[in-house]
């Protein structure tokens, strides 16, 4: 859509943007000496375009409202219309159409008390882009029809190009095609040959009418065209529009491999132009920032001259009270800054004493920690252990019960029972828990958040082993399992995990 006429913006980057804006401020606090409203509004019109151009626009707005203020008591001019135009193009680009719509419409009635029909022309066209963006498309087709015949009444070829670009962008979003074709086309024709970003645009939207009719002939075409002319005049946003606009045709032909080299294009000069923007963006805020700040300064120093001067007049009314003064002020400065600086090193020991503190309780909770997890692995071997001892032991016995002693199979089978009874206990069990808790709080709770489906406690038990970097033999000792049946449990915890195939179970869990 091409909505950029009017003023004719500065070439501004010629130079550097910082010596842009240097010589634009330059400028403008020349005209602010001057007495004349027009001079100081044309300059904070220039400034306001330049923070436009580079992505500043709350300092864009302040220099296009300084403009309106310097021209309160001047004679209205086009100087006035540009402003409000300028106004509504950037409330227009920031999408706050509501904003937009009423500098467009105070432009137009400016326009009608000066009987300046180039500028009525601007205002109706662009309170018709206005229009169209809120998706109000008979208004904007009624004051684009508006904007051109002004146009054709003022012979004026750039505007009738731009009104007719516009008409067709509205035709195309109505999806009348036919329509479209036919003012693009005329755009075309009044654009003449000049090579620039306008006429690229152009070619593009001829494209995507040809695209979106299922001509992908002409639109690949001219989507060719508009990249070729992009190229030519150096707009990288309508390369990157061509790059993009060629892979969806490629696509729609089917032609996959053509539109994903177009695709890929699109993608790498689209991020550059985003990382151009944002680099000028940047560059411009600072340069403003200092610009400021040594406004600033100056003014300071300004200030201080001449409290300087006065202090002279005073010294000269009376040189011996001037000394005194001079000499008590020193030792008072003198004394201050010695002050100052026990301030600082007092603040810094008690900083350093601070961080070392720091540092010192860190470490000891690290030692804790480092003890806690030694204590956990050694009471879970502890638990391995002792269930292996009284396993086996339940197991020797078990044999001597085929022997024929009545009172020893009687006295057996009771000893057997109180170890089975205290390998089944879980008071042990509970205490590891509870220790592995105090080092690890909010384990439990983590590990059931991230689970596909619900753990069971053996399962959890099964987690905290594996946390523990405990291996399988160990694992099928403490929990009295056979290790086939430890692997069995290790998979069906892994298969409730939101784990990657080749990440190791135990080292996930200790990234819990």
């Amino acid at each position: 859509m091409a909505i950029a006429q009017g003023v004719n913006l500065l070439d501004l980057y010629n130079h550097t943007v910082s010596e842009s804006f240097a010589s634009l401020n330059t400028n403008l606090q020349k005209e602010l000496k001057s007495k004349d409203g027009i001079s100081k509004a044309k300059a904070h019109l220039k400034l306001g375009l330049f923070c436009q151009e580079n992505g500043v626009f709350v300092e864009a707005i302040n220099q296009f409202n300084y403009g309106l203020m310097s021209l309160e008591n001047e004679k209205q001019d086009n100087v006035l219309l540009d402003l409000i135009n300028c106004l509504g193009k950037l409330h227009l680009e920031l999408k706050n159409y509501r904003t937009s719509e009423v500098y467009f419409k105070r432009g137009i009635e400016e326009a009608l008390k000066q009987e300046n029909k180039l500028q009525l022309a601007i205002a109706k066209s662009y309170l018709g882009a206005c229009f169209e963006k809120q998706k109000l498309y008979k208004e904007a087709l009624q004051l684009q029809d508006e904007s051109l015949i002004l146009y054709t009444d003022l012979k004026s070829d750039n505007g009738l190009c731009i009104v007719h670009e516009n008409i067709g962008s509205i035709y195309e979003d109505l999806e009348q095609y036919d329509l479209a074709l036919e003012h693009f086309n005329k755009a075309l024709k009044y654009h003449g040959e000049q090579v620039d970003s306008r006429k690229a645009n152009i070619y593009n939207n001829l494209g995507d009418v040809y695209r979106k009719t299922k001509v992908f002939d002409l639109g690949a075409e001219f989507s060719n065209r508009a990249l070729e002319t992009a190229k030519l005049c150096g707009d990288l946003h309508e390369q990157a529009s061509s790059f993009k606009d060629l892979a969806e045709n490629y696509q729609l032909l089917g032609e996959l491999d053509k539109a994903l080299t177009y695709l890929e294009q699109f993608i790498i000069l689209d991020n550059e132009n985003q990382q151009l923007q944002s680099t000028n963006q940047a560059t411009a805020l600072q340069i403003i920032y200092d610009t400021k700040e040594k406004e600033a300064q100056i003014k300071v120093l300004v200030q201080k001259g001449k409290v300087d001067y006065a202090q002279k007049i005073m010294l000269i009314a009376s040189i011996i009270s001037g000394v005194l003064l001079v000499l008590f002020w020193y030792l008072y400065i003198l004394k201050k800054k010695k002050q100052t600086r026990n301030e600082t090193i007092y603040k810094q020991q008690i900083l350093k004493a601070e961080l070392d503190k720091k540092s010192l309780k860190e470490e000891i909770l690290k030692r804790e920690v480092e003890v806690k997890n030694a204590s956990l692995s050694t009471y879970s071997l502890h638990i391995s252990q002792k269930n292996k001892i009284l396993s086996d032991l339940a197991h020797t016995l078990t044999k001597c019960l085929d022997r024929n002693n009545i009172d020893l199979k009687r006295k057996l089978a009771a000893l057997i029972q109180e170890i089975n009874t205290n390998l089944s206990q879980v008071q042990e069990w509970e205490e590891f828990v509870t220790l592995f808790q105090e080092i690890h709080p909010q384990y439990i709770e983590r590990i059931n958040k991230v689970a596909n489906d619900n753990l069971s406690s053996s399962e959890l038990r099964l987690s905290m082993l594996l946390r523990l970097n405990l291996n399988s033999k160990e694992i099928a000792s403490i929990l009295r399992l056979t290790t086939d049946s430890v692997r069995v449990s290790r998979y069906r915890l892994r298969k409730k995990l939101p784990i990657d195939a080749k990440e190791e179970l135990s080292q996930y869990l200790r990234s819990i």
